[in-house]
This record gives C-alpha cells, sequence and structure tokens, in this order.
C-alpha cells in the first residue's frame, strides 16, 4: 500500500460490508460526471477516520473503465464531506480545459499516463453559475507528464487540463478542496 493514501487522511474504508451498509447513502450531489456517492457521514467528533484500502480503489478503477471506453471519461464520488470530497476519475480520451473557482484538487495517478497543461489561457472558456469554467483547450500553459505514483495540486482559480493519449487509460484518485 503506498503511504500517500494514508498520508492525505483519508476516512473511509471502501469495502463489500460499508456498500452492503449505506450503498447509495449520499446526501450531497456528486460533482459533474461523477456519480454513485457511497457514504456522506455527519460532521463533527463522531466521525472516525478508516483507510481506503488499494485493492478496492483499483478494483473500482476498474470498474469504470468500460464506461471510460464509451465516453471518454468516468468517475465516482467515494465520499463527500461538503468542504472535501474524493472522487476517482478514469479517462480514455482527452478533457476540456477547467478552472475550479472554489476547489483545489489534489490527484494522485493510479494508473496510466496522461500530460498535465496548467496555466495559460482558457480557450471558449464559460464560467456557469457556480464559478467552474469550462473550455475548449489552454493556451500557453506548462506542460508536465503524469505517471503512476505521480501526486498532483491544482489550486483554485489555476487553468488545468489532462490530456491522455489514444489507447491509454489514465486513472486517478481525485481529493476536492474547497476554497471559500
Amino acid at each position: 500500500m503506498r503511504a500517500w493514501i494514508v498520508a492525505v487522511a483519508v476516512t473511509f474504508t471502501l469495502s463489500a460490508a460499508a456498500q452492503a451498509v449505506a450503498p447509495n447513502a449520499g446526501t450531497q450531489s456528486p460533482a459533474p460526471g461523477m456519480s454513485n456517492v457511497l457514504q456522506t457521514p455527519p460532521p463533527g467528533p463522531e466521525l472516525k477516520p478508516s483507510v481506503l484500502m488499494q485493492k478496492d480503489v483499483k478494483a473500482r478503477l476498474a470498474g469504470l473503465i468500460p464506461a471510460a471506453k464509451a465516453s471518454g471519461s468516468a468517475g465516482a464520488t467515494l465520499v463527500d464531506y461538503g468542504s472535501y470530497k474524493i472522487q476517482l476519475s478514469v479517462r480514455t480520451a482527452s478533457g476540456g480545459a477547467e478552472v475550479h473557482a472554489h476547489w483545489d484538487d489534489v490527484m494522485m495517478v493510479e494508473e496510466g499516463a496522461a500530460t498535465l497543461i496548467t496555466g495559460g489561457t482558457v480557450v471558449g472558456g464559460k464560467t456557469d453559475a457556480d464559478g467552474e469554467t469550462h473550455g475548449l483547450k489552454i493556451e500557453g500553459g506548462q506542460t508536465q507528464t503524469l505517471a503512476p505514483g505521480d501526486m498532483v495540486t491544482v489550486r483554485a482559480g489555476t487553468p488545468h487540463q489532462i490530456m491522455v493519449a489514444p489507447g491509454t487509460v489514465y486513472g486517478a484518485v481525485v481529493v476536492k478542496i474547497h476554497e471559500p
């Protein structure tokens, strides 16, 4: 098991028992493109930490691959605590450019390779009511190749885009942290 999974203070065990107890217990709506919120525990001191097992993450990512192959991307929200979310993202095609007004992204690459573009200018960007900007591509950004084991932090307000080579399956755990 990779130490960084523990280091991000993941607080939900994705186990068959947990899924059987609360398979669709989420009360928060999932992020766009994400589904299957497994649990939204109440806030407060009664929340106890636990561990998200790598074998369970790998199995869940593998389960998203058929949907990603059909549409270019698929995802799932594992937990939604309001101020932060833990999600899975699988891509078989490049995504558009985006800028989150209120969310930092911490991405931990689990499988495949991709090119991350950050900074620059979003081309054809449109901003929705939540302050999320989506566009066609980024011009003038910096590129970085991502591989399994890499961790990336993209702060709120930073243009970013994931580019995936044809025939590649890219999978990541994404922790989204709300910035007021």
